[in-house]
């Protein structure tokens, strides 16, 4: 671990001021159920503040995880009954096939249709949850075996996946294990070990996004398409990297799932910033950049899951960074004034344009929406024990 990490002048961020930092994320979830119980947040906002979208973006599934995460924190029927809103626009989404034509189901009904079965056993979510994994799976491409990640299967030029799929793994693992039916299990196993053969480069970077041949299903090469360029290291799918093992490891206890997390993290840290806090590429270590509070949220989250599958020592390194890291967004990236923002964390990244890469190049500099939901999360995990939706 690098001086930098360890230095004491990053400080962890405290119990009272895990406290006081919930409660303020609580009052912000709260003044957003007039704008946002019956419609979703955009994936990022827009000057600091979300617009109200229709239910369609992979995104959508982080605000109503926030609004359970507030219930559990208050226990507020207020909260359940908006959370329970959205269960049902999950559900007619994914009963429709409402924009699911992509691989994001993890993201979109475990924080809010899997959460809410864990929570309050309701039967609506759980159904929505399980047809999300079917549909998960239905986009298991054998030859390469891989989850497609967009675009209609077995399409040339998207015969692909991304390294963030890690994260929508726990949906199927969960599936699994709720019907009692292998497969889900089966094919999440088989997407992991594929990520790790062809995501990971030897200096344990990682590519956004690797190409197979649909015809043979040989690998074709990695890219990018939000990051730098190719052969940089998007920040924030490093982030989904280091996570996705963490989560994954709780279903698979793997040794190797915990080996490549600490290479993949220890990249990740050398290229951090002083507060923590990481520019949107991992090429970038100072200057002007665009900083990506989101993807420090999700490391610390997946350093307080991984931190609860090693031993003691170790655990505690991890807890400390993830309290450093958690206490610079506290201080320095979380909204505090909801006249500044309807967020609960600024300075995220979704997507940058460069001459190098094909986003479309928007949210820069903006809350987005799961930088708001694991910084909850995050949170959460330093309150009390946690049972997680993932």
């Amino acid at each position: 671990m690098s001086d930098v990490i360890t230095s004491p002048e990053i400080e962890m961020i405290s119990d009272l001021e895990v406290t006081e930092a919930i409660d303020a994320v609580c009052a912000q979830v709260r003044r957003n159920l007039t704008t946002f119980t019956h419609a979703a947040q955009n994936h990022s906002s827009v000057d600091n503040f979300y617009p109200a979208v229709p239910n369609d973006q992979w995104t959508a599934g982080f605000w109503p995880g926030s609004i359970w995460l507030a219930y559990e924190a208050t226990g507020d029927i207020a909260f359940r009954a908006a959370a329970e809103v959205q269960v049902q626009s999950f559900l007619k989404r994914i009963e429709n096939r409402i924009a699911t034509d992509h691989h994001d189901m993890g993201f979109l009904y475990t924080p809010s249709c899997t959460a809410a079965w864990k929570l309050t056993e309701n039967l609506d979510g759980r159904w929505a949850a399980l047809l999300a994994a079917d549909q998960l799976i239905e986009r298991f491409q054998e030859k390469g075996q891989f989850l497609q990640a967009w675009g209609p299967m077995g399409e040339p030029g998207n015969y692909r996946y991304i390294i963030d799929c890690l994260m929508n793994l726990p949906l199927l693992y969960w599936a699994s294990a709720e019907t009692n039916n292998p497969v889900y299990r089966e094919k999440a196993l088989a997407h992991t070990r594929t990520t790790l053969a062809h995501s990971i480069r030897k200096d344990f970077s990682t590519y956004h996004t690797f190409f197979f041949d649909p015809e043979t299903g040989a690998p074709a090469g990695g890219a990018t398409k939000q990051g730098y360029r190719d052969e940089s290291a998007w920040t924030r799918g490093q982030a989904w990297g280091i996570s996705g093992l963490a989560y994954c490891y709780r279903y698979d206890p793997n040794p190797h799932y915990i080996a490549t997390f600490e290479k993949l993290l220890a990249y990740y840290l050398e290229r951090l910033p002083a507060d923590l806090v990481p520019y949107w590429d991992l090429t970038f270590v100072d200057g002007d950049e665009p900083r990506d509070s989101s993807s420090a949220a999700v490391v610390a989250c997946g350093l307080l899951e991984m931190a609860n599958h090693v031993g003691i020592n170790r655990a505690g390194e991890m807890r400390a960074l993830a309290r450093r890291m958690l206490g610079s967004l506290w201080r320095d990236y979380a909204v505090r004034d909801p006249k500044v923002s309807n967020g609960l964390l600024l300075h995220g990244t979704y997507s940058k344009k460069t001459p190098f890469n094909s986003c479309r190049g928007e949210g820069v500099n903006e809350c987005v929406a799961w930088g708001d939901y694991f910084y909850f999360e995050g949170l959460t995990r330093l309150a009390r024990s946690w049972n997680s939706y993932w």
